[in-house]
């Protein structure tokens, strides 16, 4: 498989208005308009995608539509992470058969599992199939840092290829390549911009989910065309809509923010909230100056 890289919208999913169940013709155009409009790559089922808040049924469900809707037009790797081993690896083995180009798998979040117990983890994981394995590191939710010197050890693994290095301090990305080198490409999780200039390969991205033009369009004006001027009045374009989906609304505000451009998504599962009101208008007031206002209807 060709390396992977680019900006990859890690997908929220649609939930019928009731919540009751995964909204199939949303997901449906959206995976269709995210391609339409030059994104290089889709993650369902990460945290923006609730994967937590679903049943077995509705996972099969996402990667099934997911994986034929873009029918090979953009790689689809498919967040695959568990609290079980086994269960970690029962996911990866069902993305793989279901057809995914790739997994991303968080570390376990609750059990704060030692270097060697990662190690293992990822290791049987990574034998089970023979897909491209992201590992993805979020001390917030995760519970566990997996720190330069922790990946260069799971770099080790055969196919654990690629990291989402989503904490604040961008020099990550440079003490990761130089204890990898091309044993690991990263991919920024929260700091993309910043993460190009240092050797990041790709950004696996929340804001995408309402502007993939512009964030696919952002990581080539640095990486394949090393323009910072560009690059950087584009990066300020995007940044009130990147802060929108920053933080504990990262959910809420990409499905309220879908919603107004003229695609209901349904609200986040509970215990997550729809975006109060205050904020929501806040939120229209940003879309309509980007121009994005019902540019879904």
């Amino acid at each position: 498989m060709t390396a992977l890289r680019g900006t990859y919208t890690v997908l929220i999913t649609p939930f019928t208005a009731d919540g009751g169940a995964v909204d199939v013709p949303a997901l449906k155009k959206l995976v269709n308009w995210q391609i339409e409009q030059g994104i290089h790559g889709l993650i369902p089922l990460g945290s923006t995608g609730e994967f937590l808040s679903m049943t077995p049924e509705e996972r099969a469900q996402v990667i099934e539509i997911c994986v034929q809707e873009s029918a090979g037009r953009v790689p689809v790797l498919i967040g695959t992470g568990a609290e079980w081993t086994r269960d970690a690896v029962a996911h990866a083995k069902e993305a793989e058969r279901m057809g995914a180009d790739g997994i991303m798998v968080i570390p376990p979040y609750y059990s704060s599992p030692t270097p060697d117990e990662l190690f293992e983890h990822y290791r049987r994981i990574g034998e089970a199939i023979s897909l491209p394995v992201m590992i993805y590191n979020n001390p917030a939710t995760a519970n566990v840092d997996l720190t330069p010197p922790i990946v260069a050890r799971l770099s080790e693994i055969d196919n654990v290829l690629y990291i989402k290095e989503s904490t604040l301090e961008v020099t990550r990305v440079r003490d990761i390549i130089e204890l990898c080198g091309d044993r690991m490409t990263v991919f920024a999780g929260i700091l993309g911009y910043e993460s190009f200039w240092l050797g990041a390969q790709g950004w696996v991205a929340v804001c995408s989910n309402l502007i993939p033009r512009d964030s696919a369009r952002l990581f080539e004006l640095v990486a394949d065309h090393n323009d910072k001027d560009q690059a950087l009045a584009l990066y300020k374009k995007m940044l009130p809509i990147v802060r929108w989906v920053g933080g504990h609304r990262y959910v809420a505000a990409s499905k309220t923010g879908l919603g107004m451009m003229g695609l209901a998504v349904g609200d986040p599962r509970a215990p997550r909230l729809p975006l109060p009101a205050g904020d929501a208008e806040a939120l229209r007031a940003d879309l309509a100056a980007y121009g994005l206002i019902n540019s879904l209807a």
